[in-house]
């Protein structure tokens, strides 16, 4: 279990108040409920000016200076899972952040990793929590060594898969195997290994293709535009199967430009955004197709996180699909200009589009995730700005790790 650090705490709300929290500290479950229940172990743990009435079982408040806000504490087993959720005016449900988080405390973490060269893993992204993980470096593909995995797994968080659709029309049948086949595969191995797991998919946007309406919903129709699309229809397809067919808990959660440290940035295999900020860290040209008037939302990493979490921990996402998005929407010729304000030694120029890259443009794409937000209470808290002054950073930081 997760809570607010005092001191960062602080720091964190007199930087902007109801955003990311990066530095916890760790409290088991027997430690929360005693909180909980206690106002005195609640005054240690909460954020400065904030006041939670201890827990007694149903309705909770919460004081943020004078805005008062109600709420519930969730739980699955006394000592076991707890998820305290505030009202937010016209947008449902949120998990508010300075609580309690999504996952049990003492919760065992195993990640699974091909760790492939062109798909963007590496072992700096788990640099400083390598103890708390158990980490398999383990391709999807390899079903039996998967499967022996997964007894005893409470969440299965599906983000394998190949992204790159530019390699999807070089080498379809591969991106069969890992986006269509391998789903299968991950989904009958639940089925037998872990029946009451909840499994949550990375699906994605392209699986709408052109968007045919703007903003785009999650009624709006599937129609793929290249191989990578079609797969992942599937792949996705095959997730709400197994749920109607033999009841295995799936949840499909379609990404948008997700963004920001740890990504992929030495080429465009899986994202632009990617090499765009590797050039701008460098001071280099970023180069920007077509007259740059394509509009696009972008969904800061650790906004998709808490959609995850939310999706992960609530029955109410079972059997769903829901849009993810970001904070409005930004044309790729104004997402340069900001990019080069935020890196004055960087530049960027209009260039006309390669045909390959031309064929599968999709044009203007905004999401509409009412949806998550009404039902889950999710949405994006990180702008563009913001977003990318924090990549920046880190990529300065940690550049021989990436490129």
């Amino acid at each position: 279990m997760k809570l607010r650090d005092e001191a960062a705490a602080k720091q964190a709300d007199e930087k902007a108040p109801w955003v990311e929290r990066e530095t916890l500290v760790e409290a088991s479950p027997e430690e929360v409920w005693q909180a909980l229940t206690d106002e005195d172990r609640l005054e240690e743990w909460l954020a400065p000016d904030v006041e939670l009435d201890p827990y007694e079982g149903g309705e909770i408040s919460v004081r943020d200076g004078d805005d008062e806000r109600s709420g519930t504490v969730e739980t699955v087993e006394e000592n076991e899972r707890f998820a305290f959720t505030w009202s937010r005016p016209g947008e449902g449900e949120s998990f508010v952040e300075f609580t309690i988080e999504a996952l049990p405390g003492g919760s065992r973490v195993t990640v699974v990793d091909s760790l492939m060269p062109t798909h963007g893993g590496t072992w700096a992204n788990v640099e400083g929590i390598e103890r708390e993980l158990e980490v398999h470096e383990l391709d999807i593909r390899e079903t039996e060594a998967l499967a022996e995995l997964l007894p005893g797994q409470d969440v299965l968080f599906n983000l394998a898969g190949q992204t790159s659709h530019l390699d999807s029309m070089i080498d379809p049948y591969t991106d069969l195997d890992i986006n269509c086949s391998a789903q299968l595969s991950i989904l009958d191995a639940c089925r037998r290994e872990a029946p009451d797991a909840k499994v949550v998919l990375a699906s994605t946007r392209q699986l709408y293709g052109r968007p045919q309406y703007l903003p785009v919903d999650e009624a709006h129709p599937v129609v793929p535009i290249d191989p990578n699309g079609v797969n992942k229809a599937a792949g996705e397809a095959y997730h709400l199967v197994y749920g109607r067919l033999y009841g295995l808990r799936c949840s499909a959660l379609r990404l948008t430009n997700t963004y920001g440290p740890r990504m992929r940035v030495k080429d465009d295999r899986q994202t632009f955004l990617g090499t765009w900020l590797r050039l701008a860290v460098l001071g280099e040209e970023l180069a920007v197709f077509g007259d740059g008037s394509q509009r696009r939302d972008f969904t800061y990493v650790d906004d998709a996180v808490e959609a995850f979490l939310l999706a992960g921990s609530r029955p109410e996402a079972d059997g769903e699909v829901f849009n993810l998005g970001g904070d409005g929407s930004i044309s790729l010729l104004e997402l340069a200009q900001l990019l080069v304000e935020l890196a004055p030694e960087a530049s960027y120029g209009v260039v006309p589009f390669p045909d390959e890259r031309l064929s599968i443009d999709i044009g203007d794409y905004v999401a509409d995730y009412r949806k998550i937000r009404e039902r889950l209470g999710w949405a994006p808290r990180v702008g563009m700005r913001e977003g990318l002054t924090r990549s920046l950073d880190y990529y300065r930081e940690h550049a021989e790790a990436y490129w």
